[in-house]
């Protein structure tokens, strides 16, 4: 079957629950899906509510590479399924056979599911290892009933994990424009413009303190930074030298409690990532300048 996805027109409807469940649900979990027990395991799942009807769920997954295997997945890996036990009200997860969950490679992907009459529950769980447990994932749901009787494309319901987002300001110092100032919300710079980010800064609004967010350059050749913090601004004024990649991270004591996803826009390899919690964002081509970011800073459930 072929799914178009409609992206990028999301609104947020609160039709969901989100929480990191403990060492009985994981078992519980692991066992229906024929896994012996790992208790180095550690999970959040987003419990989704869904009307009747037909849906695809677009999965937005993590690049983190953790250590440690589930069976014969690396970790971290994603389950889509009904809720553990049998309980009454499941969905139907098209393309599974009776009724197994399905399993989906750490960075996300589309599944299609069938509510029932009256409507239903579905699990989609992220694993990963103990000592760095991985943080909620973005769901977009795209009623495709809807779709097909109309012959539109599908409007996503919303977001469904929301975790608690940091507000943050950053400042970009651009070629020709010097510097500007933005709400760190979605995508700064100047997109298909083809202006040069030579410098930058993030500073926390609420939450956290300027010196807990930590930024990095990366230029041509291959220049490196050190990490700069206290929402000073890394990389250059007035010498015509771009970013070509970055990097943004929490103080290292606050790693457990924040998590930082992020993507960079480049002259010509376009836009790279996601990349979390101090991974450089490089583009696939060499030295090829960057022109925008998009920076969330994110609380860990349960912190």
């Amino acid at each position: 079957m072929d799914t178009v996805i409609a992206k990028n027109r999301a609104t947020r409807k609160r039709t969901h629950s989100t929480a990191r469940i403990g060492p009985t649900e994981i078992r519980g979990i692991l066992a229906e899906a024929g896994i012996v027990d790992h208790p180095r395991l550690a999970a959040t799942a987003t419990v989704i509510r869904l009307e009747p009807g037909l849906y695809a769920l677009e999965i937005v997954g993590t690049s983190d590479q953790l250590p440690g295997r589930i069976s014969d997945r690396a970790l971290p890996v994603i389950q889509v399924s009904a809720p553990p036990g049998g309980q009454a009200g499941c969905v139907e997860i098209i393309g599974a056979s009776g009724g197994a969950p399905q399993w989906i490679a750490h960075g996300g992907g589309t599944v299609v599911v069938k509510s029932p009459p009256g409507g239903g529950s579905v699990w989609v769980t992220a694993f990963g290892d103990l000592d760095d447990a991985p943080i909620p994932l973005w769901v977009e749901v795209h009623p495709i009933d809807r779709w097909r009787s109309n012959g539109a494309a599908p409007e996503p319901l919303g977001v469904i994990t929301e975790p608690e987002e940091i507000r943050t300001e950053i400042v970009l110092h651009v070629e020709r424009l010097g510097d500007r100032r933005f709400a760190g919300q979605g995508w700064v710079g100047n997109r298909g413009r083809k202006l040069r980010i030579e410098a930058f800064s993030i500073r926390p609004i609420e939450g956290l303190a300027a010196n807990d967010i930590e930024v990095k350059g990366l230029g041509p050749h291959g220049r490196e930074t050190p990490w700069v913090g206290g929402a000073r601004l890394c990389g250059t004024r007035g010498q015509r030298l771009p970013l070509t990649g970055f990097a943004v991270r929490v103080s290292p004591h606050l790693g457990h409690r924040f998590d930082v996803a992020y993507e960079g826009a480049f002259f010509e390899s376009g836009i790279a990532g996601p990349f979390r919690n101090g991974e450089l964002c490089i583009p696939p081509l060499a030295d090829d300048p960057l022109e925008a970011i998009n920076v969330r800073v994110v609380r860990r459930a349960g912190q």
